[in-house]
């Protein structure tokens, strides 16, 4: 009686090893077999582009691969997770291809493979052109839906007028990233160059505050041809301020014009007074009126000594730079009329 009680105890315990070998291989079998994307759309290269939103557990991206016949057990899937304590998972858009299985999947999800995405901004472009450009990626729908105070109440921007505060660089998103988290990055990086190179500055600028700084740092960036002459033409400008001359720079008219600018600034253009007329008004202008680049920055708050107080476009990108209004509309025949240079110049009205 005790020797079959054995015999049965013995059979049992085979039968749950060979139950328990063949559930590991099962399990194993379906967690390396090949996703199915035959049904799927796929781009030049097989692939498929699987987002997993924000907030997702991997619970729901199971049920949803399950959902599009991708992935065919997405219980054993998420068993597997949790007994290995790899439930954990990053919101973004990711690659799957043919070769990829329920484990590979996991593993992408698990380490963060994420697709990412790279969105320049040359410097020098307006807060307009900034949204211009990003509209043009399908991603960002919200920008031609939203206004410019919500998407700067959206990433907790506080400032009066959204131009100037925005670093030109190049900035890496995923695919759940919003235009409202490029903004915020662009922001940041910023306010940090401007109060670093604010706590640096040199002494006796005609600044009130790193914002007035950055007014300049626009102007600078628009009128350079040549990155070398940034400081240079910073200091033109200081110096005028310091004098109470008027900055007279097309830039910023042209800024004032908006959409009424079609490529010639007018005589009449000149004479009527806005906030950005600086040829009409003395000082700065109330805002930049561009993004400027770290190299811009620098110069408004470390421009070249010197004494010129003109500078005309030689028509190779440069200028050349005058001490006195009887050098400088010499140049102006050299360079402009004799030329034909069609350039604006950066000089006072003769009259």
């Amino acid at each position: 009686m005790i020797r079959s009680i054995f015999r049965i105890a013995g059979l049992f315990a085979v039968l749950l090893v060979i139950g328990a070998l063949w559930l590991f291989s099962s399990v194993q079998s379906h967690l390396d077999a090949p996703v199915d994307l035959h049904q799927q759309s796929l781009d030049k290269q097989g692939q498929l582009i699987w987002t997993v939103p924000r907030g997702s557990n991997l619970g729901q991206i199971n049920r949803q691969l399950f959902a599009r016949e991708i992935l065919s057990h997405p219980k054993i899937m998420s068993a597997y997770a949790k007994l290995t304590d790899r439930t954990s998972i990053q919101a973004g858009s990711y690659w799957i291809s043919a070769e990829d299985s329920a484990r590979t999947l996991l593993d992408k999800f698990n380490r963060g493979e994420v697709i990412r995405y790279q969105i320049t901004f040359p410097e020098g472009w307006s807060f307009k052109q900034w949204l211009g450009h990003l509209a043009t990626q399908p991603q960002f729908s919200e920008v031609t839906e939203s206004t410019v105070a919500q998407l700067l109440s959206a990433a907790d921007i506080d400032v009066d007028h959204p131009e100037g505060w925005f670093f030109p660089d190049t900035y890496t998103y995923t695919g759940t990233d919003s235009v409202v988290d490029i903004l915020r990055q662009a922001h940041s990086k910023m306010k940090t160059v401007l109060d670093d190179a604010w706590e640096g500055r040199e002494f006796g600028l005609p600044y009130n505050s790193a914002y007035e700084a950055l007014i300049m740092a626009s102007i600078i960036e628009k009128e350079t041809g040549l990155a070398e002459e940034r400081d240079a033409i910073a200091g033109v400008f200081v110096r005028r301020l310091n004098l109470g001359m008027r900055l007279q720079t097309d830039p910023t008219v042209i800024y004032g014009m908006g959409d009424s600018y079609q490529g010639n600034i007018r005589r009449s253009d000149l004479k009527r007074r806005t906030p950005y007329n600086t040829y009409r008004i003395k000082g700065l202008p109330p805002t930049p009126i561009a993004m400027p680049s770290a190299a811009a920055i620098n110069a408004a708050v470390h421009p070249l000594s010197g004494s010129s107080l003109y500078f005309v476009a030689r028509g190779d990108g440069g200028h050349y730079f005058s001490d006195s209004l009887e050098e400088h509309l010499r140049a102006v025949k050299q360079y402009q009329i004799k030329n034909r240079v069609q350039n604006y110049q950066s000089a006072p009205p003769t009259d």
